[in-house]
């Protein structure tokens, strides 16, 4: 649904060319969610505005959803739905009118566009609403209605800039599920932006990681933490520490074990679930039993860390460059 080879774009900062994206290749499977998460001026933000149309790349080429982006931008923007992070509603106007403009901008007819704005009520809990002026919504309606919006000409593909920002936790969660359904229902494929870690790993069947214009990871969320953070057991062992800690230490299962100042035990171990097992077997064979046992699972905050240095809203090293808002593109809707 994505494919993009070296993708690059550069600014002009003074007298300097400052690079933000620096040829990321990407690739997203038709019925994905992927995450696509950064630090602060990391390249997420202009690496989106080119796979929308908003920016022309400096170099590099991909195909949306089957179109390309350098000769056909007019043709993608029909593929896809781009609901940006502040939305475009006019707080004046009613929602059936939004929906039913947004439509009519599309070339969709007048009949189908009704049934179009119709069926997208009540898909995303907007029945009853139709008649509401947009300015009269709640927080976790408003940005359904801005999804519904990004959705009212059925793209193949729809990019979430910073889908549940700004929401309480319970509107979080209400439109997590209705981001899921659009892949499980619809068979749309998802791309997203988010600065909730939290959000990445309860939604995204991938995640990619951009750091300084690169990517510099892209798994499932839980290979990542596999791969890049270790489960931490805390062990309390009735008997002499040091001597828990070499034995425990020889296991293959065992990045690494320490005594801890408490004299309890820390133990970083590949697997966790099977490294329990491991370590309790271990120590009981040799005569010394465990009062108690607490294990840490890592969290992709933890793998963010490791890959970039930085949490995910810290600010980069060095200058952040202009991103601008219509430079050498022409905005959605299609004409």
């Amino acid at each position: 649904m994505i494919e993009a080879n070296g993708l690059t774009r550069t600014f002009r900062a003074g007298r300097q060319t400052v690079a933000a994206v620096r040829g990321v290749d990407l690739r997203v499977q038709p019925g994905e969610i992927v995450g696509f998460l950064g630090p602060n001026g990391a390249g997420k933000t202009t690496t989106l505005r080119m796979l929308t149309t908003l920016l022309q790349p400096t170099s590099g080429t991909a195909r949306i959803a089957g179109a390309d982006l350098r000769t056909a931008p007019r043709e993608v923007r029909r593929r896809i739905g781009y609901v940006a992070q502040y939305g475009g509603t006019d707080p004046n106007a009613l929602v059936d009118e939004e929906l039913f403009l947004q439509a009519r901008l599309y070339r969709i007819g007048a009949g189908p566009a009704r049934r179009r704005v119709a069926a997208l009520l009540p898909q995303l809990d907007l029945g009853g609403l139709n008649s509401r002026p947009v300015g009269s919504l709640s927080g976790g309606q408003r940005r359904r209605l801005d999804i519904a919006l990004g959705l009212v000409h059925e793209p193949q593909i729809v990019f979430l800039d910073e889908p549940t920002a700004g929401l309480d936790p319970h509107s979080r969660n209400n439109l997590w599920e209705h981001i899921r359904r659009l892949r499980d229902e619809n068979g749309t494929t998802v791309f997203l932006t988010t600065h909730y870690l939290d959000e990445a790993d309860a939604l995204c069947d991938r995640i990619l990681v951009i750091d300084h214009g690169r990517i510099v990871a892209e798994d499932t969320p839980a290979n990542l933490k596999r791969q890049l953070a270790a489960d931490v057991l805390t062990v309390d062992v009735a008997g002499d520490p040091d001597a828990a800690r070499r034995l425990l230490a020889g296991l293959s299962g065992v990045r690494q074990a320490a005594v801890t100042s408490t004299g309890g035990l820390q133990v970083t171990l590949a697997d966790g679930e099977q490294g329990i097992i491991d370590v309790i077997t271990t120590l009981a064979g040799a005569g010394l039993g465990v009062r108690a046992l607490q294990l840490a699972r890592p969290s992709l905050d933890d793998v963010f860390l490791t890959l970039t240095g930085r949490g995910l809203r810290d600010d980069p090293d060095g200058p952040t460059p202009p991103i601008p808002t219509t430079e050498g593109a022409e905005h959605v809707p299609a004409r």
